[in-house]
């Protein structure tokens, strides 16, 4: 059975910091590529970042520069390190991962809110 669990979210102000982690069971981690996601309210759910098996990443423009995602293939993990949040990066976050067949898991969401 795949689970994805996703931690870190919460409320922080516009310039702060968060640290998105999802820990990954019932794949094999190493050859699955990675990604986080987000959807607003009333906005459909758009590509953050995403990793490679090959450690390989891309990016949102929007989030170029303020984000990196990372992983840690002995913990079967990914992170999404993000700094300089603003307002707009209020949303809840998805952690997704793609088998080499293009199949989509997804975990639970985390919601995160930038606000003052």
């Amino acid at each position: 059975q795949v689970q994805l669990v996703e931690s870190g979210g919460g409320l922080v102000q516009p310039g702060g910091s968060l640290r998105l982690s999802c820990a990954a069971s019932g794949i094999i981690f190493r050859i699955y590529a990675m990604g986080w996601y987000r959807q607003a309210p009333g906005k459909q759910r758009e590509l953050v970042a995403a990793i490679t098996g090959g450690s390989s990443t891309n990016y949102a423009d929007s989030v170029k520069g303020r984000f990196t995602i990372s992983r840690d293939n002995a913990k079967n993990t990914v992170y999404l390190q993000m700094n300089s949040l603003k307002a707009e990066d209020t949303a809840v976050y998805y952690c997704n991962s793609k088998s080499p067949l293009d199949y989509n898991y997804w975990g639970q969401g985390t919601q995160v809110t930038v606000s003052s």
